[in-house]
């Protein structure tokens, strides 16, 4: 995992959160999601999102058709859903941080773990959004997915500062959470213009290219400047006129 230290803090470990344990039939729920998300990634990868139907989804995933439609509405929705995993896990691993930790601080490690160049979930995840770059029809249910993180990330945020609900401060985690998620966003964006293509074949190996883990490094120092940037404030004063 890429842990450089974070702008004014000595980087820790970042402690995983602990994965409740599910049921037989939710574990089954999951994994037929899991292998639905997959099959529809890895083909829109190969053939281009317009190019591929839900049908061939779920040939791929070995799943009825039938079963798709309880999962999702849409080949784009399922295409989507290796960020909306990512997301869900990122508010997941905030909320797991130790509450000593500043919102910044307990951010950064979060992103750290998500960002675990091991973790399946990190690759799909990279590879959706260099797909959603090539495919404008996947902007809207980016937009949606980044939403319901920013609600979910400002109730994490709130929660952790001790801000009750109707807070007349309650604009703080709002702000927050916009900035952070902003800064993560636009340090991602800037990132996948300019690494290099970490597309593989679908029957990849487990371990990461050593290119690509050279430019997750590349990625974890941005993010920790961004949120020096955020650390330090944002106001500063203009230069003189000459």
């Amino acid at each position: 995992m890429v842990r450089p230290t974070s702008a004014g803090a000595a980087a820790g470990p970042s402690t995983p959160a602990a994965a409740p344990v599910a049921g037989r039939r939710e574990r089954k729920k999951q994994a037929t999601r899991a292998a639905l998300r997959e099959a529809a990634l890895r083909l829109s990868l190969r053939h281009g999102v317009e190019n591929v139907t839900v049908e061939q989804i779920a040939e791929e995933a070995d799943i009825a058709l039938r079963t798709f439609f309880n999962y999702f509405s849409s080949k784009e929705e399922a295409v989507m859903a290796s960020v909306a995993s990512a997301a869900q896990e990122l508010i997941t691993q905030f909320r797991a941080r130790p509450r000593t930790e500043t919102v910044l601080r307990a951010f950064r490690e979060a992103v750290m773990v998500v960002m675990n160049d091991g973790d399946t979930v990190s690759r799909d995840h990279i590879r959706a959004l260099r797909l959603i770059r090539s495919t404008p029809t996947l902007v809207p249910q980016q937009l949606a997915v980044l939403a319901a993180q920013e609600r979910a990330l400002a109730e994490a945020i709130a929660e952790r500062v001790g801000l009750p609900a109707g807070s007349p401060d309650s604009i703080y985690p709002v702000v927050c959470a916009a900035a952070v998620l902003t800064s993560l966003r636009v340090v991602l964006d800037e990132w996948l213009r300019q690494s290099a293509d970490p597309d593989v074949p679908p029957d990849m190996p487990p371990d990461m290219p050593p290119d690509m883990a050279a430019d997750m490094a590349a990625l974890s120092r941005r993010f920790d400047a961004a949120i020096g940037e955020l650390a330090a404030g944002l106001d500063r004063p203009g230069r003189d006129a000459p």
